[in-house]
């Protein structure tokens, strides 16, 4: 009996000394990077929770019903079913979702005193869901730069198919969860109402040792410009090349002919999503390079750092707003069928609606 109550006092001692460790691990993570520190520019941030609580409702329906409808327009006729306009509705799709899941729950942690309500597991997926959106962007409008090289500078060539824009967009979403993993797996769920403050943090907390956020917000911000710049740049340069390696002197090919008429529009509609995608993220990716370059806060104030950052999040979550204006100006087929969704008794009255016959 002495002896099982020997090995017991040596158990529960073994406990209480893990215990006290582990206190001591979780107390020297909490002051190396205290969450209440940056909630000190709350106040501040409060002030203008009135301008800004309408702005992101605005932007939540702007972009549900834009991106909604362009959606509705691509799948509703047959004639729309090609590559480039199925990337499209991947790139509104990805819009889609990020304005419906991502925009009121950043939105609500900003504003609510008591920091995040939606659970540990929401708490990793919105940054993994906000950073895949960023690089599925970035490599739709990639891969419709190559179709539009294709279709224009090889008219001919049978263009790809149904199934292989499903396995290319299944490609992108695959490799764009891989990318956005890390800033999900960093990210820590810590509940503050135990030691008596009634605070939820979610953010994110890196090692210390090394910079490895610092690298991650590099890659980010070129690999989110230069590769849509970089692909529109030198798909219009291929086309150049090809056109005029083909042509004829004094007489202009078919394709030339179907180049000059399309260039505008086309590389307009291109040109604008991705001027459009890159300097609405651009301000938040820079303040997220500068806070790792700076983690003391001696540039940006901890008063105005939440300030800037909500303002920077809402001009990247506009950014799913504005293609569908762009694609309704620049696309004929796009604006018939927005005519017939938003004027049914005036298509009625005048009869069949002529459609527009030419690829694109």
């Amino acid at each position: 009996m002495d002896t099982f109550m020997d090995e017991d006092f040596r158990v529960a001692s073994n406990i209480s000394q893990e215990t006290e460790r582990l206190d001591e691990h979780k107390s020297q993570a909490l002051n190396q990077s205290d969450p209440l520190d940056m909630f000190v520019g709350m106040e501040l941030l409060l002030r203008f929770k009135p301008l800004f609580v309408p702005l992101y409702c605005l932007v939540v329906v702007v972009a549900g019903v834009g991106n909604s409808i362009l959606l509705a327009c691509i799948m509703a006729d047959k004639k729309l079913h090609n590559a480039t306009n199925f990337f499209i509705g991947n790139l509104a799709a990805g819009d889609l979702l990020m304005c419906l899941s991502c925009v009121p729950l950043t939105a609500s942690y900003a504003f609510d005193s008591h920091g995040w309500a939606f659970g540990r597991s929401l708490c990793h997926l919105v940054p993994l869901l906000q950073c895949a959106t960023v690089f599925a962007s970035a490599l739709s409008l990639t891969a419709i730069a190559v179709d539009r090289y294709i279709v224009v500078a090889h008219p001919v060539r049978r263009r790809i198919s149904v199934w292989s824009c499903g396995a290319v967009t299944l490609g992108v979403w695959l490799l764009s969860l891989t990318l956005a993993a890390p800033p999900s797996f960093y990210t820590s769920y810590v509940d503050l109402r135990p030691s008596g403050v009634n605070l939820v943090v979610c953010e994110e907390f890196w090692p210390n040792n090394g910079n490895l956020r610092l690298l991650y917000s590099c890659f980010i911000l070129s690999t989110s410009y230069m590769i849509p710049l970089l692909s529109v740049s030198m798909s219009y340069c291929a086309i150049t090349v090809s056109l005029k390696r083909y042509s004829v002197p004094g007489e202009q090919s078919i394709s030339q002919q179907r180049w000059s008429k399309r260039r505008r529009k086309t590389f307009s509609l291109l040109v604008a999503s991705v001027l459009a995608f890159a300097l609405c993220w651009l301000p938040l990716q820079v303040l997220n390079l500068m806070m790792d370059l700076d983690p003391d806060f001696l540039i940006i104030g901890k008063r105005y750092i939440n300030l800037l950052q909500v303002c920077c999040h809402l001009l990247a979550m506009s950014s799913s707003c504005y293609n569908p204006f762009i694609y309704a100006s620049l696309h004929s087929k796009v604006r018939m069928h927005l005519k017939g969704y938003l004027c049914p008794c005036r298509n009625r009255k005048s009869g069949m609606v002529e459609r527009p016959t030419s690829r694109s």
